[in-house]
């Protein structure tokens, strides 16, 4: 390979993507405004849950158990109903959420020391969140237990409040939350963008720039020239492989800035794996551009061998370890598994390459084998 036949064929790439307005703005425009748009809309924290009241009871009691609901964070206090007829178009518009009816003599019932059921609705459209409310509900539900239990202990055994509830719950859990103390999604939700559109841009210019050259007859020049196939693919990929790196470079700061999600590993190593995913993810697009032959087919195939593996298999949405064996297994097959450990460890775990040597592993592998396919695949001829 001639450096200087590498340099130029950069050059005339480099200057082919500065003349095309709309490929420029795809190249930086579109990773930002992907960033902003699934960093904010993708949240997974389950807070603020509507919900209604049907007070039956409407004693001091019923009010003190239902202002737990109301003063707790996770739920969405809308007001109060009259009937339980009022709930359903409620519930069936998503008006509310949630929805609690406290029966009637809930207050005479239990100062009796009879059982009370307390019917709580939960909309179950969206499985995640249901569980979760679900366990809100149950640990307040639990908390006003306890709260009714040491006051009767307190004044059975005529021990002071405090001591009586220690005997209510003698043994407390401490919980402490490590890498993301104030459980924010946002926080692993940034890394775990950049995997995303570090996947699907670098292949869509990849792909969109070799497949151009074809469709306008440019590409017939390279096959008549005396440019070597290595010397080709290296000059072609280089300037998108710098773009990429540049994004990479803006999608940090912007995880970091924009949305505040701390940074405790080694931005050095952080930086060397980011260039040798990209690295990746411009070979995916080079081996699309070598069996597509309109930017229309370039896009579709780049789009299935992109976003399938980026949402399913890289623990974006679900953790690789709750995937059954065979998932598990196909998800060892694409880097955006890796890269995703990597993104995580650095922003919120503080590791490097010590406990990551393998992941970055994988990817070299991974480059390595794209690159090589690539160039055996590439023939300076007309394809029939």
């Amino acid at each position: 390979m001639k450096p200087t036949r590498i340099k130029a064929l950069a050059y005339k790439e480099w200057r082919e993507i500065l003349r095309d307005r709309l490929f420029l703005s795809l190249a930086f425009i579109v990773p930002v405004s992907m960033m902003l748009i699934f960093g904010y809309g993708i949240k997974l924290d389950v807070e603020n849950i509507p919900f209604a009241v049907l007070d039956q009871d409407r004693t001091a009691m019923s009010r003190d158990y239902l202002h737990l609901f109301m003063d707790s964070r996770y739920f969405d206090y809308k007001g109060h109903v009259q009937s339980e007829r009022e709930l359903e178009p409620l519930l069936a518009d998503s008006k509310i959420r949630f929805a609690i009816i406290v029966p009637p003599n809930f207050q005479e019932n239990l100062k009796a020391g009879r059982p009370v059921a307390v019917q709580s609705l939960i909309d179950g459209t969206f499985p995640f969140r249901t569980s979760t409310s679900k366990g809100y509900v149950i640990a307040i539900n639990n908390a006003f237990n306890g709260k009714l239990l040491a006051g009767f202990i307190s004044r059975k055994m005529g021990v002071p409040p405090g001591q009586a509830a220690a005997l209510v719950e003698p043994v407390k859990v401490q919980l402490r939350y490590l890498y993301n103390q104030e459980i924010k999604s946002l926080w692993s939700i940034a890394p775990t963008m950049m995997m995303f559109i570090l996947l699907m841009t670098p292949p869509f210019l990849t792909a969109l720039g070799v497949v151009r050259e074809k469709e306008n007859g440019s590409i017939y020049n390279i096959y008549s020239s005396t440019v070597t196939r290595a010397e080709f693919l290296v000059g072609k990929l280089l300037p998108y492989l710098g773009i990429s790196i540049i994004n990479v470079i803006i999608l940090w700061l912007m995880a970091v800035l924009v949305f505040a999600a701390p940074f405790k590993g080694d931005p050095l190593f952080f930086f060397l794996a980011s260039v040798i995913y990209v690295s990746c993810t411009t070979g995916i697009g080079l081996l699309v551009s070598l069996f597509a032959r309109t930017q229309v087919a370039a896009m579709m195939i780049t789009v299935v061998v992109t976003i399938v593996p980026a949402v399913l298999y890289s623990g974006l949405l679900v953790p690789i370890a709750s995937m059954d064996a065979a998932s598990q297994f196909e998800a060892h097959l694409f880097p955006a598994m890796y890269y995703t450990d990597i993104a995580l460890g650095s922003f919120l775990k503080g590791i490097g390459m010590g406990q990551l040597w393998g992941r970055v592993g994988a990817l070299l592998f991974y480059s390595s084998v794209l690159w090589i396919a690539a160039y055996l695949l590439f023939h300076k001829r007309v394809r029939t």
